[in-house]
């Protein structure tokens, strides 16, 4: 189906490269392969896919310098798969500009639950329709009006309540660092203030999740931060 997003993969180790062929064929997703750092940079820029699958622990890069140069250029989604499983390389590489992460190894439901969610958000920015209404479950935002119902009853947020609850629907799927979200809300000069976000973050649950112990749509990435999803 031409039709159907084309996705990059940046791996060099032939078994999940082949596993990823097959995971990705079954989905009818167009796929490009690439197993070098250098190739894949030059891959990205040349064919422009819609979404990127990157293994930091690549033979002649390091995979964040795929994510330093493509992100000067695009903003396609990146989803980075690796071994690599602490908190530090996430968050290194999520601020650098990736999408999500996935350590290995990881489920096929998973994976394409991510990459779903990741071609959601891009095609939601590209119709800029993030700035109109968000709906999932019994939430709905108008960002415009900057106005929030919960199960039909209109919630009054603080305006940083709501920035913060902005700045997540802005990148709903998308795992954002404690660090990124400070600069969003608060600027650049509160990116250390990670209690800021802890104290505001409870306050959104309570105002908005049915079980705020128990969220359902703004949940906690243990480490590295927080992602809204949509259920």
């Amino acid at each position: 189906m031409t039709n159907m997003p084309e996705l990059l993969i940046v791996e060099d180790d032939p078994q999940i490269r082949k596993f990823l062929r097959a995971t990705l064929a079954v989905e009818q997703y167009r796929f490009q392969e690439a197993e070098t750092a250098a190739e894949g940079i030059a891959q990205a820029s040349a064919r422009q896919p819609d979404l990127i699958l990157l293994d930091l622990g690549l033979p002649d890069l390091d995979g964040m310098e795929v994510i330093r140069e493509v992100r000067k250029s695009s903003q396609t989604p990146i989803i980075v798969l690796s071994a690599r499983g602490q908190e530090k390389e996430k968050i290194a590489a999520l601020d650098l500009g990736a999408d999500d992460f996935i350590s290995k190894p990881f489920a096929v439901g998973e994976l394409l639950a991510r990459i779903r969610a990741a071609l959601r958000r891009a095609a939601t920015i590209s119709n800029d329709a993030a700035g109109t209404i968000f709906r999932t479950s019994n939430l709905e935002a108008n960002l415009e009006k900057r106005v929030v119902r919960v199960g039909g009853v209109e919630v009054h947020l603080t305006p940083v309540e709501f920035r913060l609850l902005q700045v997540l629907i802005r990148h709903a799927g998308k795992v954002l660092t404690q660090r990124q979200l400070l600069v969003e809300v608060w600027g650049p000069q509160s990116s250390e203030q990670a209690q800021y976000l802890r104290v505001y973050m409870a306050q959104l649950r309570r105002k908005l999740e049915a079980d705020p112990a128990r969220p359902r749509f703004l949940l906690t990435e243990p480490g590295v931060g927080y992602r809204l999803v949509e259920v």
